[in-house]
Order: C-alpha cells, then structure tokens, then sequence
C-alpha cells in the first residue's frame, strides 16, 4: 500500500509503524511520514499531534462501521454492493 503514495502527502500511521525501513520508505516516496515515535527510540521524529488527531477520527468511523454485522463479516458477493452498504451504514450513523 505504501508503494503507491501520492507525492506531498502526509502519512498517518500507529506507534507501531515507527521503524526506521518504513519512515525511509515514505520519505522516498516524497511524503511526510507523521508517526508519533515509540518511548524506546533515541532519535525522535517530529511529530504533529493536531494532524495526528485527524487519523482517530477516521479509525473511530470504522470502528461504528464494524458494529455493523453485515459490514463486518462482509457477506455482499461483489465490491460495488459492498460499497452501497459501506455508503448506506454511514449515512444512517451520520444522522444518528
């Protein structure tokens, strides 16, 4: 997924992901990696918490999503009705 990042993008990701292979990775695709530094590292990256901030909101959405049966066990034959169900759960969770 990390091969093909659009340039001047900025990268999102969990403490989990803070190696050094993937930030170098990501930097080589002419984005920003924004990774908040595991405890144990020595050098510390900079980091923007306010952006940071944006990536819990999305993850949080697909937590509500996932609370959906039909869209967490995935039982839709193809994409594009998949996609209607995505669309559909959404909205109805937007106006709850």
């Amino acid at each position: 997924m990390l091969d093909a990042l659009p340039a001047r993008c900025i990268v999102h990701a969990d403490r989990a992901y803070d190696t050094n292979r993937i930030r170098d990775l990501i930097e080589r695709q002419g984005a920003v990696p924004n990774i908040p530094p595991k405890a144990n590292r020595r050098w510390k990256s900079c980091f923007n918490r306010s952006l940071y901030k944006g990536r819990n909101a999305i993850e949080r959405m697909f937590c509500r999503l996932k609370d959906c049966r039909r869209l967490a066990t995935r039982y839709d034959r193809t994409a594009a009705i998949f996609l209607g169900s995505i669309h559909l759960a959404a909205t109805v969770m937007w106006f709850l």
